[in-house]
């Protein structure tokens, strides 16, 4: 699916998805385009990247593979070519997933490819449906427009890590059950996924805001660059500090096991001490052997009441000696 946006030079914004009409507004150097391509499994994208804009077949292989790049820029003379990491939609319960998002950045356009939707890319493709002035900038401006978007769904990701991580830690202190490690678990997996998809993003605007593409990149946008270097800086910070709490999380949970484990055992150990002597002395009674010097005597009709107050008696002392120690 193709959509396209060309803001020509007189100021009037027109949507076209026309391959000729693609190719005039190329040859405009007045005008800005920007053209953003959901890639399918046809070859109409493929073409479009060959044929009207002249691409590098590496990078025409990079956009159309289903494998999920990292992170990255190249120059290649007359445009450059732009990878970074979209975030979809924040799940507690599940993984977070990554949208591998292309760019190329000339000097009167832009083109977006990537093969799932976008949520930045579409609200980006609404404000340029409704505020046309958005295209009356240069190519570099509406890049960073667009990779703004992009990066500006980092910090809710964050912010619904931080609740999910204050609920968890809520009920690792109050019940620590199996399911809270699994969502521990996936919520640090989530993390560290975020984090990959800032660090190397966090460079590639760094290298954007320096000057290190002058051709492409004016020195009156490279400050827009700039501010999202320190928005991935500030939001890298958030999410190493997520990471700590996640692990002393983490290590509570565990403790919390642990303890109650030791509660179980001390419990049942304290149990199996207290009916060890009482088995010992029914088992001591149980034997049958009759005649003198066995106390109490088997034929009287007091020694089995006897022999179970003893083993009342010597449970009652075991309780008393075990609480006095603070065994139990």
């Amino acid at each position: 699916m193709l959509r396209a946006f060309y803001g020509r030079g007189d100021g009037a914004t027109i949507r076209t998805d026309d391959v000729d009409a693609l190719r005039s507004a190329l040859a405009d150097p007045s005008g800005l385009l920007w053209v953003d391509i959901q890639v399918t499994d046809n070859d109409r994208d493929g073409a479009i990247l060959r044929e009207v804009f002249h691409f590098h077949p590496l990078t025409i292989e990079d956009c159309l593979s289903p494998v999920l790049d990292p992170a990255k820029i190249d120059d290649h003379g007359d445009y450059i070519f732009v990878v970074v990491q979209a975030l979809g939609e924040y799940q507690r319960d599940c993984e977070l997933a990554s949208v591998e998002t292309d760019f190329y950045l000339g000097p009167n356009y832009v083109v977006s490819c990537h093969r799932e939707r976008v949520a930045a890319i579409e609200r980006f493709q609404e404000r340029c449906e409704s505020d046309e002035s958005l295209l009356r900038h240069s190519a570099d401006w509406l890049l960073h427009g667009l990779l703004d978007a992009l990066v500006d769904d980092y910090l809710p990701c964050v912010d619904d890590m931080d609740d999910t991580l204050g609920d968890l830690e809520e009920q690792v202190l109050r019940r620590p059950e199996r399911s809270i490690l699994q969502q521990l678990l996936v919520l640090k997996r989530n993390m560290l996924r975020l984090r990959r998809a800032i660090l190397p993003t966090r460079d590639i605007m760094n290298r954007l805001s320096r000057g290190e593409f002058p051709k492409l990149i004016h020195g009156e946008t490279a400050i827009y660059y700039r501010d999202i270097y320190d928005h991935l800086v500030r939001t890298e910070y958030l999410v190493e500090g997520l990471r700590d709490l996640a692990d002393g999380a983490l290590n509570t949970y565990l403790s919390a096991v642990s303890n109650r484990l030791s509660e179980i055992m001390k419990v049942l150990t304290a149990a199996a001490a207290i009916f060890l002597p009482l088995t010992l002395i029914s088992g001591i009674y149980g034997m049958n052997f009759a005649g003198e010097g066995v106390w109490p005597p088997l034929s009287s009709h007091w020694g089995f009441g006897a022999a179970i107050g003893f083993m009342v008696a010597t449970a009652a002392g075991l309780l008393t000696y075990f609480h006095y120690r603070r065994w139990i």
